[in-house]
């Protein structure tokens, strides 16, 4: 067993059960690309068993923190089946949902969602890389599924020095779908869409949106970065009388389209427009235009904290924009799901947004990813998605 040895006071981290290696903490030793290491200690104390990563910055992912542990197929498939069986404790009302959420779920790089009997999995390691058919094996025995189509098409596979791989790994079957959550449909393409098709972790705030239109009897509704259109159809299934989504995709807008028809609503309850969201935003101002509610969620703006300054400054933005439309009493749903901004930060952005625009408001909520996309003790990192709901006075 290859072994690294860390410098100094670099075990501090992995003594929290924290997963990520960097490569500044390793003082010697090295392995294969996914091959499982021993780390140790400067003083040769055993503190993990990790996958090696040759062109990560993150040189190492822990698997275990248990010496006595041996990491082979019977490992990954228990770490499988924990993780699929812990999702029967949480609350989803969906048909669609997250399995396995990395490092998280004590599978670092791993991500597998479930589209009814569908499974799409990202593979963003190299330690999952290389355990990828033993993975696969496992998530079809603990699902009962057959079909399993890969999307490591992501940033961070060309991080660790992977090539994209996208295609049915197991079985094979239609790439558009549909899932159900909270009494509505969204469609969606697996080898297309965002993510690994749809963005499951806002369940549960289009679930409250679609409860705060119901409660407020909403006339006027602005989904911003709309997507496919989750937030439009939640606010409709609410009772909002009309909805305005923004998206600077045609393509994604079309979707969006195909999602509102799929329910049922009226062409006259919404509109479609093609535009750059800060353009539009400014656009309403300047006309005069305002609304009930107004959801921000737009794309990663921070992917690491070194970008958190330049990030900020584009989410004030949009922040500041939206309060000048957001009519008294009226309520805005504002996301960002960029890892290089800490909640507090969030907080801090948008309450200066409101200061330039001369608004004041009530927080009411604070908005995250749904329990399938779960956050650890010893992870905090998972927090990715944070939101506030504020209503302004």
């Amino acid at each position: 067993m290859k072994v690294l040895r860390l410098h100094p006071g670099k075990e501090r981290s992995l003594l929290r059960r924290h997963p990520w290696i960097f490569e500044s903490a390793i003082a010697k030793g090295g392995g294969d690309a996914g091959e499982t290491v021993r780390v140790e200690s400067h003083a040769g104390e055993f503190l993990a068993w990790a996958a090696f990563s040759p062109h990560s910055r993150i040189r190492a992912r822990a698997w275990s923190f248990d010496a006595d542990q041996r990491i082979d197929a019977d490992f990954f498939d228990a770490a499988c089946a924990t993780a699929i069986a812990a999702r029967s404790r949480f609350d989803i009302d969906s048909d669609a949902l997250r399995l396995v959420h990395g490092e998280s779920d004590g599978l670092p790089g791993l991500v597998v969602d479930r589209y009814g009997d569908t499974l799409v999995a990202q593979f963003q390691s190299a330690g999952t890389e290389r355990w990828k058919p033993v993975l696969a094996d496992a998530l079809l025995r603990h699902t009962g599924t057959t079909r399993l189509y890969e999307r490591s098409d992501t940033s961070s596979r060309k991080l660790e020095g992977l090539e994209p791989a996208t295609g049915w790994l197991r079985g094979d079957g239609p790439l558009e779908l549909e899932l159900r959550e909270h009494g509505w449909g969204l469609g969606l393409n697996i080898a297309q869409g965002h993510k690994t098709g749809f963005y499951l972790d806002q369940r549960d705030s289009r679930a409250r949106f679609a409860r705060a239109a119901r409660h407020g009897q909403w006339s006027e509704v602005l989904n911003c970065y709309c997507y496919t259109g989750g937030f439009s159809v939640a606010a409709l299934h609410g009772g909002a009388g009309h909805v305005c989504s923004i998206d600077s995709s045609a393509s994604a807008l079309a979707l969006a389209q195909g999602n509102l028809e799929r329910n049922g609503f009226a062409s006259n309850r919404y509109e479609l427009i093609e535009s750059d969201v800060n353009a539009a935003l400014r656009r309403f101002g300047a006309q005069g235009r305002s609304f009930d509610a107004i959801v921000l969620d737009p794309p990663k703006f921070a992917p690491t904290s070194a970008h958190a300054e330049r990030a900020a400054r584009a989410y004030k933005d949009i922040n500041r924009l939206a309060f000048k439309i957001l009519r008294p009493g009226g309520s805005l749903f504002t996301f960002s799901c960029s890892g290089g901004i800490s909640v507090d930060l969030f907080h801090k952005i948008v309450a200066s947004a409101g200061i330039d625009a001369g608004v004041d408001g009530y927080i009411i909520g604070h908005l995250g990813g749904a329990p399938d996309h779960p956050m650890t003790i010893a992870f905090p990192e998972g927090e990715y998605l944070k939101g506030l709901v504020v209503v302004r006075k």
